[in-house]
């Protein structure tokens, strides 16, 4: 077997969905050396024919999202001629769809991208995690969707802003012991989830901060103590503290430790349906 292949990626759009579907698969694989060829936005002969050249140079399978068929019909006679495996990764889901609804693909590239409600609705989720991050304007977070608590330096922005281009209005609010709650949050009307880790973690994540903003450590809403802010046993009674808080108000708790943000992400998105199902049927049984 070869240690490095050439693996190129061929889109008539922001190649976004080649860059998943690859990195989902690729970490499957432990010794695997990829050399990325990312070619994006081809929706001409002349932009197929500067890929084509490229792949003859540098010879590797190819994975395709590209729509046109005269494109498509073009890449895989070179493909073929040059012995390359072609996948065009989108023709099993996209015959599903044709044989479950009836009706033919409409073949133009890019459709995920149109400036439709949804792209608004994400724009306007964004404009919102801005204007909320870390416990501003908390009036607002009346309109959210959902409102993540917890300490400093427990992902708490990061995934706002990753549910934000879901289309989710996401408030965070730092839970700092000492401090009154924020406005809102003593009946909220929005999914409340907690973010927690590990003490260990967290002190090497706050340290991190330390060294790139200098001496002291905003937190976002007030200025703690550096050695408090890092020493471990007060990190843990920190930690307890917070999440005895969400314990005691109901508020489900997810340990994002081990976690990637887009997981953390998924979790907070399973939670907000489950309340919303919870308040479905409590709406229900009271009438």
């Amino acid at each position: 077997m070869t240690d490095r292949i050439n693996l190129h990626l061929v889109s008539d759009s922001t190649g976004e969905t080649l860059n998943s579907i690859t990195r989902a698969t690729v970490s499957q694989f432990e010794r695997a050396s990829i050399v990325y060829h990312r070619w994006s936005l081809i929706r001409t002969r002349f932009q197929l024919h500067r890929v084509l050249e490229g792949i003859e140079a540098e010879p590797g399978p190819v994975l395709s999202t590209v729509i046109e068929k005269g494109l498509r019909a073009e890449m895989t006679t070179t493909c073929e001629r040059l012995g390359l495996q072609l996948v065009n990764v989108l023709d099993p889901v996209m015959a599903m769809f044709q044989d479950q609804l009836g009706e033919q693909a409409a073949s133009r590239p890019g459709r995920q991208y149109v400036l439709d409600a949804d792209y608004f609705r994400r724009i306007d989720a964004m404009h919102f995690v801005l204007a909320h991050d870390d416990g501003q304007a908390q009036a607002g977070i009346a309109e959210a969707d959902v409102c993540l608590v917890g300490v400093s330096r427990s992902s708490k922005t990061p995934t706002s802003f990753y549910l934000a281009n879901r289309g989710v209005k996401a408030a965070n609010v730092p839970l700092v012991p000492g401090l009154m709650d924020a406005p809102g949050l003593e009946n909220p009307v929005c999914p409340v989830v907690g973010l927690t880790l590990d003490a260990d973690a967290l002190i090497e994540i706050r340290r991190h901060r330390l060294r790139m903003i200098g001496t002291g450590a905003n937190t976002g809403a007030v200025r703690q103590d550096t050695g408090d802010y890092v020493d471990q046993e007060a990190v843990k009674a920190e930690l307890l503290w917070a999440r005895r808080l969400c314990t005691r108000r109901g508020w489900p708790v997810i340990d994002v430790t081990r976690r990637s943000i887009e997981e953390t992400a998924a979790t907070v998105l399973q939670l907000m349906e489950s309340w919303h199902e919870r308040r479905r049927k409590e709406a229900t049984a009271s009438l």
